[in-house]
């Protein structure tokens, strides 16, 4: 008995055989993962987005113009959500270096890497409520009027969060309060 050809898979697919699309998948799973891992250099990515290329495979099955090139276009569509995750990481790594170095040029004179460091782990701490009305006011030099435009709470409400987050901030960094 002779395996159902890719033409044949999709045809049935197509018709609503849910596992004719599984063998589909059992068939070019392998290879599709073998080549991502080349392509992307991280293993767990490229199954990721040999995951992601099945599941598009599927929902757009019915947009195959040759049922027989299912493998090729399969493959293409991996290539391009590979080419699209390389992009993105390219736009978040540069979008990192900027903020290092914008971090750099704005931490206060004398705050050393560490203590830098510190403080940004400290940050994290604060209710996001806090930490945004620091960082507004206290990091970015704006007027507890304006953070509390921007915030949608009450001036008095800014000032509160900024005096305990000031707080916390400094007894987390062994300073007075």
């Amino acid at each position: 008995m002779s395996a159902a050809s890719d033409a044949d898979l999709v045809g049935a697919a197509l018709r609503g055989a849910d596992t004719a699309f599984e063998q589909l998948a059992r068939r070019h799973s392998p290879a599709l993962r073998s080549f991502l891992r080349g392509v992307c250099r991280d293993p767990a990515l490229a199954d990721d987005i040999a995951q992601d290329a099945l599941i598009r495979a599927w929902q757009r099955l019915g947009q195959l113009r040759d049922p027989a090139a299912f493998r090729s276009w399969l493959f293409g569509t991996g290539w391009r959500l590979a080419s699209q995750a390389r992009r993105a990481s390219g736009r978040r790594e540069r979008r990192e270096s900027l903020w290092m170095e914008t971090a750099a040029q704005n931490r206060p004179e004398g705050l050393s890497m560490e203590d830098n460091m510190a403080l940004e782990t400290a940050m994290q701490e604060l209710t996001p409520d806090q930490r945004a009305c620091v960082s507004l006011c206290l990091a970015g030099g704006w007027s507890h009027g304006d953070a509390a435009q921007v915030l949608d709470m009450p001036v008095g409400t800014v000032k509160s969060h900024i005096k305990r987050g000031r707080a916390r901030l400094l007894a987390a960094l062994g300073g007075d309060t």
